[in-house]
């Protein structure tokens, strides 16, 4: 479908894709709303999927130095497959991801009184047990980051166990990379958050160009 069909059919915006510094980035971040709602989906993203959390490997080694003030929250069984297996494996990709219970939810994952899954790497973070927060790929969800030999893509992962999410977004507007700014700020540096606002308001306004001239039609 071309740009203008898109804008024919009265669709959401079609994707573009956006240079800022080194990376290439997709207008979806900026038009999709998106709150985390663990109310509603009970930590859903961390107990299915294909395969474990995406690792970076220098976060492999921090998974594994740290362990250790990982465990005292974490479940029997997930301990028992880190114990055995390791932290993470090679997923299809050929890339590291953390390590899964009998193919099902993230190891380090527990659930609480209401059966919302939660973090085990992260409640150590909290309880001021270790720096490392939690895998950046877990943080930054719904923007999945992409690694190629010559640029790095950042584009927004669309899941339908996140539809509460995007509900809550919706209606209190906030966008994507709004919600995100920790984590990108994080992940990439606050010059980059910067930056995104900046192509943010012009996508915005360039946007609004178009909505009125399809009016004046």
């Amino acid at each position: 479908m071309s740009e203008s069909d898109c804008y024919e059919k009265n669709a959401d915006l079609c994707p573009m894709l956006v240079n800022i510094q080194d990376k290439v980035v997709s207008t979806q971040v900026f038009d999709r709303k998106f709150i985390c709602d663990l109310n509603a989906c009970k930590g859903a993203c961390c107990v299915h999927g294909d395969s474990g959390a995406p690792l970076k490997f220098e976060e492999v080694d921090i998974l594994e130095n740290d362990l250790e003030h990982y465990l005292p929250y974490m479940r029997p069984e997930g301990i028992a497959e880190v114990e055995k297996n390791g932290v993470f494996y090679i997923d299809q990709d050929n890339e590291p991801v953390t390590a899964l219970i009998n193919g099902g939810e993230c190891a380090f994952v527990y659930f609480d009184g209401d059966g919302t899954a939660k973090c085990a790497v992260e409640k150590a973070h909290m309880e001021g047990k270790t720096d490392f927060k939690k895998p950046i790929s877990c943080h930054l969800y719904p923007i999945r980051e992409k690694r190629f030999d010559t640029m790095t893509a950042l584009d927004y992962n669309e899941w339908d166990i996140c539809a509460p999410a995007c509900a809550c977004g919706d209606k209190l507007d906030v966008p994507v990379y709004k919600f995100l700014k920790e984590p990108i700020t994080r992940a990439y540096g606050k010059d980059f958050y910067d930056e995104m606002e900046i192509v943010a308001k012009e996508w915005a306004d360039r946007s609004a160009d178009r909505s009125a001239d399809r009016s004046a039609d």
